[in-house]
């Protein structure tokens, strides 16, 4: 079963909202796997509303080492069947959340994806959505740490990011 987290609360009457990235690396969604539960990756996102003021980089790792953040609650880790169980991931300010506000120690780290942001507006895309092939799908081990970070060194920037993945039992 899929299922799809944004780095914010779900939306309700307003549109989903963004989050800013600060002029430093941030954390901008973590998530958290539990000790009985790997997840797969299907698809990773992110939208930004304007270029930074200084090139950037957006990332998408895993550590052993949580972010403090804002935690998610239940209703935002939402599985795409509508008859589907609730997810595993371990939710909390030191596990599955958004926009963080302290990074932590990372010391290791496995990189899936890094992304070139460009200052020169038009020279690079303000969106990007990776989807994996079945059998190039990353895997988060139990216990484990998977993170969209931001950096932007000048200039923060409003933006949205997303995971879609599936818990492997």
């Amino acid at each position: 079963m899929p299922f799809i987290v944004w780095n914010g609360p779900a939306p309700t009457t307003a549109a989903q909202q963004s989050v800013t990235t600060g002029t430093s690396i941030k954390t901008m969604l973590q998530l958290s796997t539990p000790s009985t539960r790997q997840i797969q990756l299907l698809e990773w996102g992110w939208s930004s509303d304007d270029p930074p003021g200084a090139d950037g980089v957006i990332e998408l790792l895993q550590t052993d080492v949580a972010a403090t953040v804002t935690a998610h609650v239940a209703s935002g880790v939402q599985n795409l069947d509508p008859n589907g169980a609730a997810s595993l991931l371990t939710l909390g300010t030191s596990a599955t959340g958004y926009t963080s506000t302290a990074e932590g120690s990372t010391t290791a780290t496995r990189v899936f994806d890094a992304i070139s942001l460009s200052s020169v507006s038009g020279e690079s895309g303000l969106s990007y959505v990776r989807q994996w092939m079945p059998d190039a799908r990353p895997i988060i081990p139990v216990s484990k740490f998977l993170r969209v970070r931001a950096t932007t060194p000048t200039t923060a920037i409003d933006m949205r990011c997303y995971i879609v993945f599936q818990e492997l039992g």
